[in-house]
């Protein structure tokens, strides 16, 4: 996966660190990401779910904002506004660049302020929260404690996450002042809204007043056990393929330019996790799933092997290509369902480098409908022309039955 890493200006000329995750293959849609309070661009949440959405065609800017990481300027005074405002400027430095944002993504606090900026970005067709709080004051919660020596003495030294950071009182006054009400009722993008029961620093039913104050399209989907900081791989993996297949429906994904020769385009596979087998395939804009091994092989069984997707196209091509005969003849054909056996291990034969072995595809179709024998039978022969079948038949053997 390619990264580029550049500078760009933030709300009070800072130069704000960035990393924009770009697509090995073709450019879907980009996406702005927000990471959550006091954290930076290089969480373990946002550089995972970054890396799967750019796998999946969907490059995404994340940064730093104002004080943080990398990035130039005081986090003192920095306040929810500026957040607000360092959005709006990553999202300038994008359109720049030729990469103008159409998905929003907020994780924590960083939802609340992608909710907020979406107000203000005209070309942002969905939005995503993670973990967010419908208010943005809930973030005092994490220094409540300290509120007395802030309002006193201007600021104070505090310790979230195990490291110290110097909150102003322009910071408290803030974020107690905004509330998320108005932007949600005029939020014009779609919303999804992602949150775990469990989450011991927003509790769920932040998740629910969002939810709730927004307007349709919306959707809500529970990130189960996980934990606020999305700091489980598999759960960040989760989190991008949700949002991967949520933003069809909603964002404008461009289709790549099918090359010469090959009318549907390029099937790309990506690898997701290096120390597995999990891959992520990628057919046109619309069209992702995975594919891994089992367990017993040192897969996470997330997906169909290939072997198994080989399997799947036989299938799929022999029920189309039946379907289409039935509909042409107007036969009363109610149903098929095709059943594929393979008698191979791709594990297995990867490890032993298998050679020379007719392979042997076992079908059993099964027909549903008023049908006489005749016709069943002509149903059963059509089935050979299967464009798919063809194509194996030149190095396969396929034995194909009809079920009683």
């Amino acid at each position: 996966m390619p990264t580029e890493k550049f500078t760009f200006p933030g709300h009070s000329g800072h130069d704000l660190a960035a990393r924009l995750d770009l697509p090995d293959g073709p450019h879907l849609a980009t996406a702005l990401f927000a990471h959550c309070f006091t954290c930076g661009k290089d969480i373990a949440a946002a550089r995972r779910i970054s890396a799967r959405l750019a796998a999946l065609g969907i490059a995404v800017l994340r940064f730093d904002f104002t004080g943080l990481g990398h990035s130039d300027g005081d986090f003192e005074n920095t306040s929810f506004t500026s957040n607000v405002r360092d959005l709006e400027s990553a999202a300038e430095a994008l359109r720049a660049r030729g990469y103008p944002p159409a998905l929003l993504i907020g994780h924590s606090l960083g939802g609340a302020a992608v909710i907020k900026a979406a107000s203000h970005l005209s070309d942002i067709q969905a939005v995503v929260t993670i973990g967010a709080p419908a208010d943005p004051s809930h973030v005092i919660e994490n220094f409540e404690h300290a509120l007395p020596d802030i309002a006193s003495d201007g600021a104070a030294e505090v310790c979230l996450g195990g490291r110290p950071f110097r909150i102003g009182s322009g910071f408290v006054e803030d974020v107690r002042e905004h509330q998320l009400d108005e932007a949600l009722q005029t939020l014009n993008a779609a919303l999804l809204v992602l949150h775990a029961p469990r989450d011991q620093i927003v509790s769920i039913d932040n998740a629910a007043t969002l939810f709730m104050g927004a307007k349709h399209p919306k959707s809500f989907i529970t990130l189960d056990d996980a934990d606020h900081l999305i700091s489980r791989a598999s759960d960040a993996e989760y989190v991008a393929e949700v949002i991967a297949t949520w933003a069809t429906k909603y964002v404008n994904l461009a289709p790549p330019a099918p090359p010469i020769g090959a009318p549907e385009g390029i099937v790309r596979v990506s690898e997701a996790d290096p120390r597995g087998f999990l891959q992520d395939i990628q057919s046109g804009p619309k069209h992702h799933t995975l594919a891994d091994e089992p367990l017993a092989y040192g897969g996470t069984n997330k997906g169909m092997s290939p072997y198994g997707f080989l399997s799947a196209g036989l299938g799929a091509c022999t029920s189309m290509t039946i379907r289409m005969y039935a509909r042409r003849k107007g036969w009363p054909l109610d149903h098929v369902r095709v059943e594929v056996c393979h008698d191979k291990v791709h594990a297995q034969d990867a490890e032993t480098g298998a050679k020379n072995r007719i392979d042997t595809f076992r079908r059993k179709i099964h027909l549903t409908g008023e049908l006489d024998a005749d016709q069943r039978q002509r149903l059963l022969e059509i089935a050979d022309r299967c464009p798919v079948h063809r194509t194996l038949e030149s190095s396969s053997h396929i034995e194909t039955v009809l079920a009683d």
